[in-house]
C-alpha cells in the first residue's frame, strides 16, 4: 500500500500586525510564552545560519517527556516561517505560518501543515491529532499576539 499525503489549513485574524505575530511563532523560545499548558518546554537545540531563527535553527517544543524537534527551513520576518518536524512518525512533513496583512489593519493568519504517512493508515490519525493541536496553537498564538500589541 503506498503511503498517503495528508494536508489542511486553518485561519484566524489579529489586530497584531504581522512583525509581532512572526516573532512569537519563529522565536523558538518564546513558545513557552503563549503556548502553555501544551508547551512547557521551548528552547534552541541549534540556532540557524544568519540568526538564531532563521533557516537551519532547530527548536525543541513540547512537555516532557514529549519534546518535538522542528527545522526553519524559510524565515521572512514578518510575512512567513516554514519548518518541518524531524520525527520518525511521519515523513516530508511542512508546516508554514503565512501572515498577510488586510486592508483592514488585520493581519491574516494561515497556518497549513502537509505530512506523508510513516505507516501505512496512520495518516488519517495523525493528520485529525495534528489539526486539533495545531487549531488550539493558532489560538494561543493570535491570543499572545493581541496582548503583545497592547
Amino acid at each position: 500500500m503506498a503511503a498517503r499525503r495528508f494536508s489542511f489549513e486553518l485561519t484566524g485574524t489579529t489586530t497584531a500586525d504581522p512583525k509581532t505575530v512572526h516573532s512569537l511563532v519563529a522565536e523558538g523560545p518564546r513558545w513557552t510564552e503563549w503556548g502553555a499548558p501544551l508547551i512547557g518546554h521551548a528552547s534552541w537545540a541549534r540556532e540557524g545560519v544568519d540568526e538564531p531563527a532563521g533557516v537551519g535553527a532547530i527548536r525543541k517544543v513540547g512537555r516532557w517527556p514529549l519534546l518535538l524537534r522542528e527545522e526553519t527551513l524559510e524565515h521572512e520576518p514578518g510575512r512567513l516561517h516554514v519548518y518541518t518536524l524531524l520525527s520518525p512518525v511521519v515523513r516530508d512533513y511542512r508546516g508554514e505560518v503565512l501572515l498577510t496583512p488586510r486592508g483592514d489593519g488585520r493581519t491574516l493568519v494561515t497556518w497549513r501543515v502537509a505530512f506523508t504517512e510513516r505507516v501505512p493508515l496512520s495518516g488519517l490519525a495523525v493528520s485529525s491529532g495534528t489539526r486539533i493541536v495545531i487549531k488550539h496553537m493558532l489560538g494561543k498564538l493570535i491570543a499572545a499576539a493581541e496582548k503583545s500589541r497592547g
